[in-house]
């Protein structure tokens, strides 16, 4: 096998560790160049230099759009956790709600959430609780997905070992069933989050005073598409940087996973597996 010198190993490196950035850098030039080239105007499709020109000339408004689009997903996003989750629990639990909840649940997401945002708003008015209630809908259905396959997908094994040894529900839920979920909740969590922005701006868009979606209506009507594709970069940036912001609870709740990861190697040698 032919070794690669010093230099090709350092390139090869550089390149695999940037290549998302080289990528983007390259795409941003192509397109850079293929609207100068094609003479394209910039209401049709701006390059990127006049969207980045647009953000500087906007940066106090796009700054002040997106900080009520980021409190408006944060707590939509909240919310799905804090109902989600405990109504997971109950779905692996109790039997009745396995039974009627849960197919209530998957039926419910056969309704558009776009379609039930102007209802909210008629009911609502013009605040920003019409807002939260969307980007809770849609992102509260990944959350109690995950969380219940995590719940449920614990080695039969593992339970009847606890249970053997006196183990009570609270005490199979804490040390067994909830650090076991840690990764398919997390994974709920990323897709939840990423949803909960779609949510916010979706009600933006029917209804709002602010946000980055009433600000992007607002560039639309004036013929100002630098500045909509600038609304789009700043979406693009948040859903990203709280998508890997959610995954650091990975790390943070690691320990719990590494406690399941035990409890089910003790059960595999109590049993002789």
């Amino acid at each position: 096998m032919r070794t690669l010198s010093p230099l090709a190993s350092s390139v090869v490196e550089v390149l695999d560790r940037f290549a998302v950035v080289i990528t983007l850098a390259a795409v941003l030039l192509v397109w850079e160049l293929a609207v100068d080239l094609a003479g394209i105007p910039r209401y049709v499709l701006p390059a990127p230099s006049d969207i980045w020109a647009s953000m500087v000339a906007h940066a106090g408004s796009l700054l002040a759009h997106s900080w009520v689009t980021l409190l408006e997903t944060l707590a939509g996003f909240g919310l799905s956790l804090a109902v989600g989750i405990p109504l997971a629990v109950l779905i692996v639990y109790s039997r009745i709600f396995d039974r009627i909840v849960y197919p209530i649940l998957v039926a419910s997401q056969a309704v558009p959430k776009v379609a039930l945002a102007p209802i909210l708003l008629v009911a609502l008015g013009y605040s920003v609780l019409p807002k939260i209630i969307v980007a809770f809908l849609i992102a509260f259905f990944p959350v109690v997905v995950n969380t219940v396959t995590g719940l449920a997908s614990v080695d039969r094994d593992t339970l009847n070992l606890m249970r053997s040894m006196g183990a009570s529900k609270m005490d199979v839920f804490v040390k067994v069933r909830f650090p076991h979920a840690v990764p398919s909740m997390i994974a709920g969590f990323k897709v939840a989050i990423a949803l909960a922005v779609v949510g916010a701006v979706v009600g933006e868009f029917v209804g709002s005073r602010s946000g980055l979606g009433y600000y992007m209506l607002l560039a639309t009507g004036n013929f100002d598409t630098p500045l909509v594709f600038a609304c789009v970069v700043c979406l693009t940036v948040m859903g990203i940087v709280l998508f890997y912001t959610v995954g650091l609870l990975e790390f943070a709740l690691g320990r719990w996973n590494r406690a399941a990861r035990l409890a089910q190697a003790e059960a595999a040698g109590a049993f002789g597996s």
